[in-house]
Order: C-alpha cells, then sequence, then structure tokens
C-alpha cells in the first residue's frame, strides 16, 4: 500500500507538470502573437514622439519613468491612513498588486515584519470564518431538506461543496457589477479582476481605487471593496478547508488500509512452531501443551521493558515474582537433562527464567536434538 502511496505523489507530480506545459504552449499560441504587435506599435509611437517633440533617448527615458511613478498616485496620497489601510490589507491576504510599493528602507523592513506576523494570523482567521460559513450552510442545508420532507437529510460534502460554490459565484458576480460601475471597465474586466483577487493571483494589471483620486474622496466605494476583498476570500477559505478535509479523509482511509496491510505480517512472531503475539499476548499453538498450561501461557506477557515494578533488593519485586530481563524462556520445551525454570510455590508462583543468550543456547540445542 506505500507503494501506492508513492505511485499517486509521482502521479500528481507528472500530472501538474505535463498541466504546466499544456498552459504555456496555450499561452503562447494566445498571447505570443498580440504582444509582439503591442511591441511594434509601441516602438513605432516612441520614434513618433521623438521625431515629433525632438526628444533625446535619454529624456524620454525621463519622461517614461516619471508617467509610471505618477500612475499610481492618480489614486490619490497612497500612503495617508486609507491608502495605507488598503496597502496592509492587501499585504495581508497575499495579493501583491505591485500597485504601490515602500520606497523608505524602514517602511521595507516592517513590511517584512508584517508579512511574518501578519499572514499566519490572517489565514488562522480565515480558516476559522470558513468553518462557521461552513457550519452554517450545514444547518441552512439541513433545515430545507426537512422543509422539502427529503428522505435523506443528513449533510454531505457535495452539498457543502455546492453551497460554497454558489456563495462564491453570488459574490464574484455581484463584486464584478460594482467594480464595473465604478471603475468604467466592462463585465468581462471586472469579473476577471474578482477571480485574480480572491484567488490572490494579483497580476496588478488591473487595480481598483486607482483612479479619480477614489482613496480620498469616496470612502463608501473604499469600503465596499475592502468587504468584498475579505468576505470574498473568508468563503474562498470554506471551499479550501472543504476539500483539505477531503484530502486528509483520503490519506486518513490510505493509512488504515496500510495498517491493516501491515498487521498479518508483523502480529506474530514464530519460535519452534510457538506463535507469539507482538504486543505481548501468547498465542497458543503448542499440541503438547495441557490446557492448564496453554491457559497460563495465553495470559503471560513477553514484555522485558520497563512496564513492570523495578525489583527489590534480591531481585523480588512486589508481586513475589523472580526474573530476569526475557520472559518468554518458559514458553520452550525442556531439554532433556536439564532441569524446569518454572517452579511453583506455597502461596504463588514464582519464576525463574533465562537471559536471552540462554534461551538462545536452549534453542540451538533443541535443534540438534
Amino acid at each position: 500500500m506505500r507503494s501506492h502511496q508513492n505511485v499517486r505523489t509521482l502521479s500528481l507530480v507528472v500530472f501538474t507538470f505535463t498541466f504546466l506545459l499544456i498552459g504555456a504552449a496555450v499561452f503562447d499560441a494566445l498571447e505570443s502573437e498580440m504582444d509582439e504587435k503591442h511591441q511594434h506599435v509601441l516602438g513605432d509611437m516612441e520614434e513618433n514622439m521623438k521625431r515629433r517633440y525632438g526628444i533625446t533617448d535619454e529624456d524620454y527615458r525621463v519622461l517614461e519613468t516619471t508617467i509610471i511613478k505618477m500612475e499610481p498616485h492618480k489614486a490619490g496620497p497612497q500612503w495617508k491612513f486609507i491608502g495605507a489601510f488598503y496597502f496592509a490589507t492587501v499585504v495581508l491576504v497575499m495579493i501583491g498588486y505591485g500597485h504601490s510599493t515602500p520606497a523608505t528602507v524602514g517602511g521595507k523592513a516592517f513590511v517584512i515584519l508584517y508579512a511574518i506576523i501578519g499572514i499566519p494570523m490572517g489565514l488562522v482567521m480565515f480558516q476559522h470564518i470558513g468553518e462557521r460559513l461552513n457550519k452554517g450552510a450545514s444547518i441552512i442545508i439541513k433545515k430545507l431538506k426537512i422543509l422539502f420532507r427529503r428522505k435523506n437529510p443528513e449533510i454531505s460534502e457535495i452539498d457543502l461543496m455546492v453551497a460554497t460554490f454558489f456563495l462564491s459565484t453570488i459574490i464574484t458576480t455581484s463584486g464584478a457589477a460594482m467594480f464595473s460601475h465604478y471603475e468604467r471597465w466592462s463585465y468581462f474586466e471586472s469579473f476577471y479582476y474578482c477571480f485574480i483577487t480572491l484567488t490572490t493571483i494579483g497580476f496588478g494589471d488591473y487595480v481598483a481605487l486607482q483612479k479619480d483620486h477614489a482613496l480620498s474622496e469616496k470612502p463608501g466605494y473604499v469600503a465596499m471593496a475592502l468587504i468584498f476583498i475579505l468576505f470574498g476570500l473568508a468563503v474562498l477559505a470554506a471551499s479550501m478547508n472543504l476539500l483539505v478535509l477531503r484530502f486528509m479523509t483520503m490519506n486518513t482511509e490510505d493509512v488504515k488500509q496500510v495498517d491493516g496491510d501491515m498487521q498479518p505480517a508483523s502480529s506474530f512472531l514464530s519460535l519452534d512452531g510457538e506463535s507469539l503475539i507482538i504486543n505481548g499476548n501468547m498465542i497458543a499453538q503448542m499440541s503438547h501443551q495441557t490446557p492448564e498450561t496453554m491457559s497460563f501461557v495465553s495470559h503471560t506477557s513477553v514484555c522485558s521493558c520497563t512496564c513492570y515494578p523495578r525489583h527489590s533488593p534480591g531481585g523480588r519485586d512486589r508481586y513475589g515474582t523472580t526474573r530476569r530481563p526475557s520472559r518468554i524462556s518458559h514458553l520452550l520445551d525442556a531439554v532433556p537433562g536439564e532441569p524446569a525454570h518454572i517452579t511453583e510455590t506455597r502461596d504463588d508462583e514464582r519464576f525463574d527464567l533465562e537471559t536471552p543468550e540462554d534461551v538462545f543456547g536452549r534453542s540451538l540445542k533443541r535443534a540438534s536434538v
């Protein structure tokens, strides 16, 4: 069964790399030609501007850098409290649009420390919110099943997955409508932005709150955008909880099957026709044993570790048993000419048992006889 797990892991690795190769081929076919056209068009525009306005190459690079750096400031001050709160949210949820980045050494150092503490905290928060959402969804689904008189009102993983998928669809479509209205994007572009945001891919080609000084002049829109990000990620966490739970269930089933396969091979130890259970119990398969001996042997532990009380001085413990580290010598037949090692006393049974070396020697003598 362990080899089955290895094969499954290797299959997942091969499938993932194959999926990457397929994705690269598809993106190459779809985007490479358009990318070359854009590159030629932008190059022609650059040459026309240089000829028309007499701009040198160095001046054009300065103008280009200035325009690029001015783009984020169209939304208003990026590092005032509202803009900083939006940036902190983007860091915490690991979206990383790249629209605004710290410029000072202190700001960059604080981003590292803030992310180390904030990202795990955010993951735990979203996980717990996802669990609560799944719990609420299960209660609602069960009540609906009872209301519609379904035969089986119990909740399955499929029911919860359908519910979270439905809720995710509602959030994404409504968010796309909101961003299409405020950002003046097409609905498909807004839907694309919502998907890239909620999956924390965060390309940065579309970033909300970056037009018309939205951060400083549209607080209602800022609040709705933040609620969309946080609540949408919570719903996504609910879906991920279900997938992780299903994966853990599959692994648990595999482990149980592995344990079941290993049990017959590792449960018994054979000693010259006798069978011993590894956990310390004796399975009597000796036809030469009497019923009384069989009963005694089957309840005798073969453990020689520290699970028994320590011996008192003189070798006798408080149970009145004299024994050596091994407990299996009394299970072997006596060799002719040697005295038996199990003796009975007046009040209780006391045993003088041999060491493992003596047992091994006795086994060799038995083999020679």
